[in-house]
């Protein structure tokens, strides 16, 4: 689920925090994996807002094919009928394989449990709550990413996720 942020401070600070904590979030992924016996892939998807029609979806993926090939004319009309449509966001999924098991884990879930303080996964979307920011992971006198206590995190988190993993 998409996070509602509180004010444009906070949207500022999720924007400091949330590539840095992906890319510390991959490496200790890839970190997990070569100690493992599990298997990992990555995945590409597209998140729809909820509600959206398998209609609207089809559509809106027609026009971004047709977007592609098209003439500078012809781009300038598409885009306007995709403005005027849902837009899904990229996703990406870890998907996990061990003797037969499969398990996917939504990597941007985990990047909002590590940027943000108490972050609810699939928090009921009917009554969204803003996300508090995770200031630790900023040092206070520079202003900028204190890596050592996200990367401290994010590894804390890959360790539980590897760690809650079926073992059979």
């Amino acid at each position: 689920m998409k996070p509602q942020f509180q004010d444009q401070v906070a949207w500022a600070q999720a924007e400091l925090l949330m590539q840095p904590a992906f890319i510390r979030l991959l490496d200790n992924i890839r970190k997990q994996l070569d100690q493992s016996d599990w298997k990992g892939t990555y995945q590409d998807v597209q998140t729809w807002p909820e509600g959206t029609p398998e209609a609207i979806q089809a559509q809106v993926k027609q026009l971004q094919a047709k977007l592609a090939t098209a003439s500078p004319e012809q781009a300038a009309e598409i885009e306007q009928a995709l403005a005027h449509l849902p837009t899904p966001f990229p996703g990406y999924l870890l998907c996990l394989e061990k003797q037969g098991q499969q398990v996917q884990i939504d990597l941007w879930e985990l990047c909002y449990q590590v940027c943000f303080r108490n972050y609810r996964v699939f928090q009921d979307s009917s009554d969204p709550q803003a996300v508090e920011i995770d200031t630790s992971l900023i040092d206070d006198e520079m202003g900028e990413v204190d890596w050592n206590r996200l990367d401290d995190k994010a590894r804390q988190l890959i360790e539980q996720v590897f760690t809650n993993l079926p073992s059979r």
